[in-house]
């Protein structure tokens, strides 16, 4: 130890001087010895050279360092590369980070790491080659004459800047025709196809297709490399997507199959059913409590089916833009309420819109005007409710930490039958002496 000690200040000088080729030294060496040195090196300059390692060689440095340094760096390193050394590590080694990492650590992992279901980022491979723009052509055949011994490298190599941005594709045959001390920068291609994380699924296939490549490279937004899709995992996504959409849209779960047994599919069919039958009792109680005026003015019984029509369908478009914007992560937390009031303002005018068409279309073909006049402000109520119901449920479930995607069109559909019922009876009640 005593005269490892004595070169620690060269070892450092060296590291701050030249970075790069410090760093490039590190990826030459055995894991187990860069972990060794890392681990001498103040914990300032340990995560700069740690964000300038190709990142799968990063994370198989991390995996080896004792536990007195992880526990030192784990909550010092950006959340989003941890998410990326994340996709390289065993499960026993993730534990071990996740033991020394904050919970706010943890949950901005987390929030990087959980893509949408049907995006591309849930079937994308961490499996890829990437280089620094500056690494020579020598260093990079090197590298990858190394990492044969283990594995073979993907025909398709990245290279990144320093803040690990995708900048371009490296040809096998450029770089072996490359002078030796040429940068991989002057000998990429610059201009490369890529798929955003958040992509849908079927979207990226036919790009892919399009293009007749067998892989590609997925970026975020900031154009940070996260990983490749291949062609043949997108084909399989799609698939087990669209069969699992089908089923989610008539509330079986995507775990059936059609010779799943009678016990499995009751099980998981029965809580829905259960579900909506609750729904569908909530609504009845409504018009039960106005049996009255409905067996007074039985034409209102006509005009019930509308009123639930119309506020289900408002609901649904305010739902789906808004399930969109917590996808894709548009929606930042200040500007929940704005959401909210926006589409309760376009219900309403939306509502006010058809209330007239409605109420005109009553009047016409029953002949009282007062009955128009009752179902065109209902539908008004029913719509404007609607569009704040179908903004505000899935952002409250997203932020009580249940999943939108389950129920929250279940939820609609009550909130939408039970106002549209009671304020379209309401009125009727209110004008039952023009009504009859």
């Amino acid at each position: 130890m005593g005269d490892q000690n004595i070169y620690l200040p060269l070892t450092i000088k060296f590291f701050e001087q030249d970075l790069l080729s410090a760093s490039r030294t590190l990826e030459g060496m055995k894991v187990e010895d860069a972990a060794a040195v890392l681990q001498t090196l103040p914990t300032s300059l340990v995560l700069r050279v740690l964000k300038n390692l190709q990142i799968g060689l990063s994370a198989e440095t991390i995996a080896n360092m004792e536990d007195r340094f992880l526990e030192k760096i784990a909550n010092l390193l950006d959340p989003q590369y941890l998410a990326s050394v994340f996709m390289h590590l065993s499960e026993k080694d993730r534990a071990r980070l996740k033991v020394y990492s904050s919970d706010k650590t943890e949950t901005k992992i987390r929030e990087f790491l959980e893509y949408p279901e049907g995006s591309v980022g849930r079937f994308m491979t961490a499996d890829f080659l990437s280089f620094i723009k500056d690494t020579t052509a020598r260093d990079a055949i090197g590298k990858i004459r190394s990492l044969s011994k283990k594995r073979m490298p993907q025909s398709y190599t990245y290279v990144v800047d320093d803040d690990s941005h995708l900048i371009g594709v490296l040809n096998m045959r450029d770089l072996m025709l490359a002078s030796p001390q040429q940068k991989l920068e002057s000998i990429i291609h610059k201009d490369v196809f890529t798929i955003h994380c958040f992509v849908d699924l079927q979207d990226a296939a036919n790009e892919l297709a399009k293009r007749k490549y067998f892989a590609a490279p997925v970026v975020d937004s900031e154009n940070h490399i996260l990983g490749i899709i291949k062609a043949e995992r997108l084909i399989k996504g799609v698939q087990e997507e669209t069969t699992e959409d089908i089923q989610r849209m008539f509330g079986v779960s995507p775990d059936e199959r059609p010779f799943s047994s009678i016990f499995f599919s009751l099980k998981k069919r029965l809580l829905w059913l259960h579900i909506n039958l609750l729904t569908a009792f909530m609504a009845a109680a409504v018009v039960a409590v106005f049996e009255g005026i409905i067996a007074k003015i039985t034409v209102l019984a006509v005009f019930l089916p509308v009123v639930a029509g119309q506020g289900g369908n408002a609901g649904s478009q305010s739902l789906a833009v808004v399930m969109r914007g917590i996808v894709m992560r548009e929606i930042p937390k200040n500007k929940m309420l704005t959401l909210i009031l926006k589409e309760g303002k376009l219900g309403a005018v939306n509502g006010a819109i058809i209330g007239i068409v409605t109420a005109v279309v009553a009047w016409i073909w029953i002949g009282n005007p007062f009955l128009g006049l009752v179902i065109g402000l209902g539908m008004l109520i029913n719509l404007f409710v609607a569009g704040l119901s179908g903004a505000a449920i899935p952002l409250f479930m997203k932020q009580v930490g249940i999943d939108p995607a389950q129920s929250a069109n279940i939820i609609l559909t009550t909130v939408t039958d039970v106002m549209g019922f009671f304020a379209f009876l309401g009125l009727a009640v209110l004008f039952q002496d023009y009504l009859v």
